[in-house]
């Protein structure tokens, strides 16, 4: 285990004072992000990736035990004999985990390998090859960035190619050419797959397994790529920070190099790679709808030595003609007994209150209990 400093000894007293503002845009403005540094031929972490937070952010202890393992789910025969076994097993890892691993999903293992290729692929190509996507305007189809934690004002080890869409067939025609079928055609067979979770999760719920398909809450929006180069310094820097996705639900896909933990009873969980296996996570907008019932993921990744680590993440939320759609505790999970938890809220209010509240830590879900 290494030795964790404390926040003062992690950005050292001669940093306490520098221009984080002016080196997080001279990093902006390189266009080359973590790649490029790490490129460079860097051996330290700069500052700039240095967080100045107390212990808690930074630490990396993590229970393995058995008993502490993330719920793993065979979805073999949902629509047959196993399917209350399945319905059963969803309900629990949803409730008290918000993060469950699944294999005999009917995603091809081709494309899963397929899609981890082209984001490697992608980021391994020339800085003067993908500075033409870079940017860090989210409104935009396809983008590509070095992720910057707008609350601790830190940058994060990793490099990101992201594709967010409202047609798939149209909008993955501006995705680069190097990564455009894998990712179009993985994405295809994740919506297939949603589609089976969506009644799971329905009747995990106890409600008719369309009820959240009806609600049109859960469809496909953007698909990212993460890649997580080398760290030389892992212990002062993350990945990814404490967080819970502002979704509905997410679908996951990692390579084989360990980093991801979620939070679990109040202690980091490693949830290795298995070979074959996607990762289910609950997103903050399906633990409101469900009043509590289930809970999101909080969870979050760690740079790492050995590297780099790969990652394709699909996320499920409403649509933007659904825009004025607001979303709260599902009626039929309402009671005398069980008054509903959250007020109503859109989707796109609700990430206006997640970039207020959803900091490194913290979740925004409390601020909008009644």
């Amino acid at each position: 285990m290494e030795h964790h400093l404390s926040s003062k000894e992690c950005v050292g007293l001669e940093a306490l004072n520098y221009d984080r503002e002016k080196e997080l845009s001279e990093l902006m403005s390189t266009k080359g992000g973590v790649k490029g540094l790490v490129d460079s031929g860097i051996v330290n972490v700069p500052r700039i990736f240095q967080f100045e937070a107390d212990d808690n952010l930074l630490n990396q202890e993590s229970i393995d035990g058995m008993e502490n393992q993330v719920p793993t789910i065979n979805l073999k025969d949902h629509e047959g004999k196993r399917r209350r076994t399945i319905v059963h097993e969803i309900s629990q890892a949803s409730k008290t985990w918000g993060i469950f691993q699944v294999f005999n999903h009917g995603v091809p293992l081709p494309a899963m390998n397929s899609i981890l290729e082209s984001v490697y692929n992608f980021h391994e190509q020339t800085k003067e090859a993908k500075e033409v996507y870079y940017s860090h305007d989210s409104s935009r189809k396809v983008w590509y960035y070095a992720t910057i934690h707008a609350t601790l004002r830190a940058a994060l080890w990793k490099d990101t190619i992201a594709c967010q869409f409202e047609d798939m067939a149209t909008d993955f025609e501006t995705l680069p050419l190097i990564c455009r079928k894998p990712m179009s055609d993985y994405v295809k067979h994740i919506v297939e797959l949603k589609m089976t979770l969506c009644k799971l999760l329905s009747e995990a719920l106890g409600l008719e397994r369309n009820h959240l398909e009806l609600m049109e809450c859960m469809e496909p929006r953007k698909v990212v790529g993460h890649y997580y180069p080398a760290c030389p310094e892992p212990h002062l820097t993350l990945g990814t920070a404490h967080h819970s996705d502002p979704y509905f639900l997410t679908i996951l896909l990692q390579g084989d190099i360990n980093g991801l933990q979620v939070l679990h009873k109040n202690q980091w969980i490693h949830v290795p790679p298995m070979e074959g296996s996607l990762i289910v996570m609950i997103g903050d907008m399906l633990q409101l709808v469900s009043n509590d019932l289930f809970q999101s993921a909080e969870h979050r990744v760690l740079a790492n030595r050995n590297g780099p680590r790969l990652s394709a993440a699909c996320f499920f939320y409403p649509k933007g003609t659904s825009k004025d759609r607001k979303y709260g505790p599902i009626k039929e999970l309402v009671s005398d007994t069980n008054p509903a938890v959250y007020k109503e809220i859109t989707h796109v209010e609700y990430l206006k209150q997640f970039s207020i509240h959803g900091s490194c830590c913290s979740i925004a879900l409390p601020h909008l209990k009644l």
